[in-house]
């Protein structure tokens, strides 16, 4: 019997239709195995931001640097505390992040962030002193399960002002969820112990919310 040239061409696209479904779920896949521990997981709805900032002390003028800033919660409302004059940099590995954050900033129109794509445990593309103020929200402990905590906080006492400041927020040791596994959160204690041989003091602790801690650093 013939085949119907419409029958032909309803397998055809079929089978197109197929492939091109393979192969996205192959891109997607690959993407998911590419990305960064921690990445899209985000503290800020959970966290009290007044006090954060607050405590950061932002102010016009002031240059920020967002430690592995996912999409960029806490780099777009810092922009506000440090004005147009102000300068914040957004440095992450996760090249999503990077462009989500990116686009926000751009239909917000926010022209006073540089949104970067690096791996901050082997470089952070900024001079040496630029920086006023740094965060490093709830990823030291994901830093720690990578083996990257020490080249990371090395380059961060590096950008940093010798007057400059470093805000870690973690997760309290408490059982989730939210957040990680109660086995990789970090103490106070634990924190401090790995901040402060990269030349840095600790200033105070404060809670920012029912499951996190906030703590800050100076220079030595």
């Amino acid at each position: 019997m013939p085949v119907q040239a419409g029958t032909c061409l309803v397998r055809w696209e079929t089978v197109c239709s197929e492939e091109l479904i393979d192969r996205e779920v192959q891109r997607m896949a690959k993407a998911e195995k590419d990305k960064p521990l921690g990445a899209g997981k985000s503290s800020f709805d959970l966290i009290d931001s007044q006090a954060v900032f607050g405590e950061l002390g932002l102010q016009r003028g002031s240059t920020f640097l967002d430690v592995a800033c996912g999409r960029g919660d806490y780099t777009l409302a810092a922009s506000k505390a440090v004005r147009k004059s102000g300068l914040i940099y957004a440095v992450d590995l996760w090249e999503e992040g990077i462009a989500t954050l990116q686009e926000k900033a751009a239909a917000q129109g926010i022209e006073n962030i540089e949104a970067l794509v690096c791996d901050v445990g082997k470089k952070i593309p900024l001079e040496t002193g630029r920086v006023d103020v740094c965060l490093m929200s709830t990823v030291l402990h994901d830093l720690v399960q990578t083996g990257d905590v020490d080249g990371t906080l090395k380059e961060v006492g590096r950008v940093l002002k010798s007057q400059g400041s470093l805000a870690v927020i973690e997760f309290k040791k408490i059982d989730g969820p939210p957040g990680p596994p109660i086995s990789v959160r970090l103490t106070p204690d634990e924190t401090e112990s790995l901040v402060l041989p990269h030349g840095f003091r600790k200033k105070r602790t404060l809670d920012v919310g029912l499951y996190n801690y906030m703590m800050t650093f100076g220079l030595t």
